[in-house]
Protein backbone atom coordinates (compact mmCIF):
# COMPACT_ATOMS: atom_id res chain seq x y z
CA UNK A 1 0.00 0.00 0.00
CA UNK A 2 0.97 3.32 -0.71
CA UNK A 3 2.23 5.56 2.01
CA UNK A 4 0.04 8.83 2.14
CA UNK A 5 2.03 10.92 4.66
CA UNK A 6 4.85 12.71 2.89
CA UNK A 7 5.87 15.56 6.18
CA UNK A 8 7.24 15.20 9.41
CA UNK A 9 4.83 13.04 11.16
CA UNK A 10 2.83 15.64 13.65
CA UNK A 11 0.12 14.36 15.58
CA UNK A 12 -3.06 15.66 14.06
CA UNK A 13 -5.55 15.10 17.39
CA UNK A 14 -2.71 17.54 19.24
CA UNK A 15 -3.82 21.10 17.56
CA UNK A 16 -0.94 24.04 17.47
CA UNK A 17 -3.46 26.10 19.74
CA UNK A 18 -3.14 23.42 22.49
CA UNK A 19 0.70 23.03 22.08
CA UNK A 20 0.79 27.22 22.47
CA UNK A 21 -1.41 26.78 25.51
CA UNK A 22 1.03 23.64 27.10
CA UNK A 23 3.94 25.78 25.94
CA UNK A 24 2.65 29.00 27.78
CA UNK A 25 1.19 27.12 30.85
CA UNK A 26 4.21 25.22 31.52
CA UNK A 27 6.64 28.19 31.46
CA UNK A 28 4.81 30.54 33.03
CA UNK A 29 4.32 28.51 35.98
CA UNK A 30 7.95 28.29 36.76
CA UNK A 31 8.40 31.83 35.91
CA UNK A 32 5.43 32.66 38.75
CA UNK A 33 7.64 31.05 41.02
CA UNK A 34 10.70 32.08 40.95
CA UNK A 35 9.75 35.80 40.67
CA UNK A 36 7.53 35.40 43.79
CA UNK A 37 9.98 34.16 45.97
CA UNK A 38 12.48 37.11 45.10
CA UNK A 39 9.86 39.49 45.71
CA UNK A 40 8.59 37.21 48.83
CA UNK A 41 12.71 37.44 49.82
CA UNK A 42 13.08 41.09 49.09
CA UNK A 43 9.88 42.07 50.88
CA UNK A 44 10.60 40.18 54.09
CA UNK A 45 14.14 39.98 54.36
CA UNK A 46 14.23 36.33 54.48
CA UNK A 47 17.52 35.70 53.18
CA UNK A 48 16.56 33.02 50.89
CA UNK A 49 19.71 33.10 48.87
CA UNK A 50 21.76 31.08 51.66
CA UNK A 51 19.51 28.20 50.67
CA UNK A 52 21.45 27.76 46.96
CA UNK A 53 23.79 24.88 45.69
CA UNK A 54 26.62 24.83 48.12
CA UNK A 55 28.75 22.01 45.90
CA UNK A 56 30.32 19.31 48.73
CA UNK A 57 28.73 19.53 51.75
CA UNK A 58 25.87 16.85 52.59
CA UNK A 59 24.30 18.86 55.03
CA UNK A 60 23.32 21.38 52.48
CA UNK A 61 21.83 18.52 49.79
CA UNK A 62 18.52 20.57 49.75
CA UNK A 63 20.26 23.68 47.38
CA UNK A 64 19.69 21.03 44.43
CA UNK A 65 16.55 21.80 44.32
CA UNK A 66 15.91 25.18 45.61
CA UNK A 67 18.94 27.14 43.85
CA UNK A 68 16.74 27.71 40.05
CA UNK A 69 14.38 29.55 42.18
CA UNK A 70 16.81 31.95 44.17
CA UNK A 71 18.66 35.38 42.61
CA UNK A 72 20.93 37.75 43.39
CA UNK A 73 19.12 40.96 41.78
CA UNK A 74 16.42 42.07 39.13
CA UNK A 75 18.73 42.28 36.52
CA UNK A 76 19.72 38.97 37.52
CA UNK A 77 16.20 37.62 37.27
CA UNK A 78 15.11 39.22 34.42
CA UNK A 79 18.17 38.12 31.81
CA UNK A 80 17.19 34.63 33.07
CA UNK A 81 13.09 35.10 32.77
CA UNK A 82 13.48 36.33 29.20
CA UNK A 83 15.88 33.14 27.73
CA UNK A 84 13.98 30.63 30.24
CA UNK A 85 10.75 31.89 28.43
CA UNK A 86 11.67 30.89 24.54
CA UNK A 87 13.89 27.87 25.38
CA UNK A 88 10.89 26.40 27.84
CA UNK A 89 8.27 27.16 24.92
CA UNK A 90 9.89 25.66 22.44
CA UNK A 91 10.78 22.58 24.86
CA UNK A 92 6.96 22.52 25.45
CA UNK A 93 5.76 23.20 21.92
CA UNK A 94 7.94 20.56 19.78
CA UNK A 95 8.61 18.01 22.39
CA UNK A 96 5.36 17.62 24.15
CA UNK A 97 5.04 14.21 24.44
CA UNK A 98 8.37 14.07 26.35
CA UNK A 99 8.47 17.96 27.63
CA UNK A 100 7.66 16.74 31.18
CA UNK A 101 10.59 13.74 31.81
CA UNK A 102 13.40 15.68 29.62
CA UNK A 103 12.83 19.18 32.17
CA UNK A 104 12.19 16.98 35.18
CA UNK A 105 15.98 15.47 34.93
CA UNK A 106 17.49 18.68 33.05
CA UNK A 107 16.62 20.01 36.48
CA UNK A 108 17.98 17.71 38.81
CA UNK A 109 20.88 16.41 36.94
CA UNK A 110 22.17 20.49 36.05
CA UNK A 111 22.01 21.31 39.93
CA UNK A 112 23.29 16.93 40.83
CA UNK A 113 26.44 17.93 38.04
CA UNK A 114 27.22 21.07 39.63
CA UNK A 115 26.83 20.17 43.27
CA UNK A 116 29.25 17.15 42.40
CA UNK A 117 32.15 18.90 40.21
CA UNK A 118 31.80 22.84 41.27
CA UNK A 119 34.90 23.87 43.73
CA UNK A 120 32.51 25.23 46.22
CA UNK A 121 30.33 28.80 46.82
CA UNK A 122 27.35 29.48 47.13
CA UNK A 123 25.36 29.18 43.56
CA UNK A 124 22.16 30.22 42.77
CA UNK A 125 19.79 31.10 39.82
CA UNK A 126 18.07 29.29 36.80
CA UNK A 127 20.84 29.66 34.60
CA UNK A 128 22.45 26.16 34.98
CA UNK A 129 18.99 25.09 33.71
CA UNK A 130 18.84 27.71 31.25
CA UNK A 131 21.98 25.95 29.79
CA UNK A 132 20.54 22.23 30.03
CA UNK A 133 17.71 23.90 28.27
CA UNK A 134 19.56 25.10 25.38
CA UNK A 135 22.23 22.49 25.14
CA UNK A 136 18.92 19.85 24.84
CA UNK A 137 17.24 21.71 21.62
CA UNK A 138 20.58 22.20 19.94
CA UNK A 139 21.81 18.69 20.28
CA UNK A 140 18.10 16.78 20.05
CA UNK A 141 17.71 18.69 16.66
CA UNK A 142 21.23 18.09 15.37
CA UNK A 143 21.00 13.86 15.93
CA UNK A 144 17.44 13.69 15.37
CA UNK A 145 16.62 12.77 11.07
CA UNK A 146 13.87 15.74 11.49
CA UNK A 147 13.93 19.26 9.06
CA UNK A 148 11.87 21.31 11.94
CA UNK A 149 13.96 20.39 14.86
CA UNK A 150 16.97 21.31 12.89
CA UNK A 151 15.19 24.73 12.10
CA UNK A 152 15.18 24.85 16.08
CA UNK A 153 18.84 23.76 16.67
CA UNK A 154 19.57 27.05 14.08
CA UNK A 155 17.43 29.34 16.49
CA UNK A 156 19.07 28.28 19.29
CA UNK A 157 22.60 28.64 18.07
CA UNK A 158 21.93 32.17 16.26
CA UNK A 159 20.13 33.61 19.12
CA UNK A 160 22.17 32.21 22.23
CA UNK A 161 25.11 30.86 20.85
CA UNK A 162 27.08 33.46 22.76
CA UNK A 163 26.48 31.95 25.72
CA UNK A 164 29.15 29.34 25.15
CA UNK A 165 31.88 31.54 26.46
CA UNK A 166 30.28 31.88 29.85
CA UNK A 167 31.06 28.18 30.39
CA UNK A 168 34.37 29.66 30.98
CA UNK A 169 35.57 31.09 33.54
CA UNK A 170 35.68 34.59 32.37
CA UNK A 171 34.29 36.36 35.36
CA UNK A 172 34.20 35.21 39.14
CA UNK A 173 30.54 36.50 40.00
CA UNK A 174 29.39 33.83 37.83
CA UNK A 175 28.71 30.20 38.14
CA UNK A 176 30.41 28.84 34.71
CA UNK A 177 30.36 25.65 36.83
CA UNK A 178 26.39 25.62 36.80
CA UNK A 179 26.31 26.77 33.26
CA UNK A 180 29.02 23.81 32.21
CA UNK A 181 27.23 21.28 34.38
CA UNK A 182 23.63 22.69 32.78
CA UNK A 183 25.09 22.21 28.91
CA UNK A 184 26.45 18.34 29.69
CA UNK A 185 23.05 17.69 31.28
CA UNK A 186 21.13 18.89 28.01
CA UNK A 187 23.79 17.10 25.67
CA UNK A 188 23.95 13.88 27.02
CA UNK A 189 19.81 13.71 27.81
CA UNK A 190 19.78 14.90 24.05
CA UNK A 191 21.47 11.54 23.41
CA UNK A 192 19.23 9.66 25.69
CA UNK A 193 15.90 10.87 24.18
CA UNK A 194 17.46 10.92 20.66
CA UNK A 195 14.64 7.73 19.82
CA UNK A 196 11.93 9.33 21.93
CA UNK A 197 9.20 12.11 21.45
CA UNK A 198 8.81 13.76 17.70
CA UNK A 199 9.13 11.25 14.98
CA UNK A 200 11.79 11.37 12.47
CA UNK A 201 10.53 12.82 8.46
CA UNK A 202 9.12 10.19 6.17
CA UNK A 203 10.72 9.92 2.96
CA UNK A 204 8.96 11.24 -0.15
CA UNK A 205 6.95 8.28 -1.68
CA UNK A 206 9.32 6.18 -4.37
CA UNK A 207 12.47 7.21 -2.37
CA UNK A 208 13.52 4.36 -0.60
CA UNK A 209 11.35 1.98 -3.21
CA UNK A 210 11.37 3.61 -7.21
CA UNK A 211 8.55 1.09 -7.61
CA UNK A 212 6.33 1.53 -5.15
CA UNK A 213 2.92 2.79 -6.39
CA UNK A 214 2.18 6.58 -6.64
CA UNK A 215 -0.41 7.51 -3.81
CA UNK A 216 -3.74 8.10 -4.55
CA UNK A 217 -3.95 11.74 -3.39
CA UNK A 218 -0.65 12.54 -5.64
CA UNK A 219 -2.26 11.26 -8.49
CA UNK A 220 -5.10 12.73 -7.88
CA UNK A 221 -3.36 16.17 -7.94
CA UNK A 222 -1.21 15.44 -10.91
CA UNK A 223 -4.01 13.53 -13.15
CA UNK A 224 -1.35 14.64 -16.51
CA UNK A 225 1.71 13.62 -15.08
CA UNK A 226 3.89 10.77 -17.13
CA UNK A 227 4.22 8.74 -14.18
CA UNK A 228 0.28 9.11 -12.92
CA UNK A 229 -0.74 8.40 -16.61
CA UNK A 230 1.30 5.14 -17.00
CA UNK A 231 0.02 3.85 -13.93
CA UNK A 232 -3.80 4.68 -15.05
CA UNK A 233 -2.69 2.47 -17.95
CA UNK A 234 -1.10 -0.25 -15.93
CA UNK A 235 -4.23 -0.18 -13.70
CA UNK A 236 -6.70 -0.05 -17.29
CA UNK A 237 -5.05 -3.41 -18.22
CA UNK A 238 -5.63 -5.41 -15.54
CA UNK A 239 -9.35 -4.00 -14.99
CA UNK A 240 -9.50 -1.68 -12.61
CA UNK A 241 -10.30 1.61 -14.93
CA UNK A 242 -12.81 1.78 -17.46
CA UNK A 243 -12.07 4.46 -20.77
CA UNK A 244 -13.77 5.62 -23.37
CA UNK A 245 -12.99 7.46 -26.75
CA UNK A 246 -13.83 11.05 -27.64
CA UNK A 247 -13.68 12.89 -30.84
CA UNK A 248 -10.13 13.85 -31.30
CA UNK A 249 -6.68 13.01 -32.10
CA UNK A 250 -6.47 10.92 -28.96
CA UNK A 251 -8.57 8.80 -26.79
CA UNK A 252 -9.65 10.29 -22.84
CA UNK A 253 -8.65 8.32 -20.35
CA UNK A 254 -11.63 8.60 -17.81
CA UNK A 255 -10.95 7.62 -14.14
CA UNK A 256 -13.19 6.30 -12.16
CA UNK A 257 -12.11 5.65 -7.87
CA UNK A 258 -13.60 2.51 -6.55
CA UNK A 259 -14.00 1.63 -3.04
CA UNK A 260 -11.60 -0.68 -1.66
CA UNK A 261 -12.61 -4.23 -1.33
CA UNK A 262 -13.55 -5.35 2.17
Amino acid sequence: MAKNNFMARWNPAVLDQNRLFYAIWSTMLFLILIWGVFWINEVYALNLRRFGNHPGKWQDWSGLFTFPFLHGDLEHLWNNTATFFTLNGMLFYFYRSIALRVWALLFVSSGLGLWLFASGGNHIGASGLIYALAAFLFVSGVVRDSKLLLRISLVVAFLYGGMVWWMLPVDGHISWEGHLSGAISGLIIALLFRNSGPLPDLPIFGEDDPTEPIPEWWALAHPDHPDVLAMRKAEENSGNLSTHATSGDSPRVVYHIRKKDE
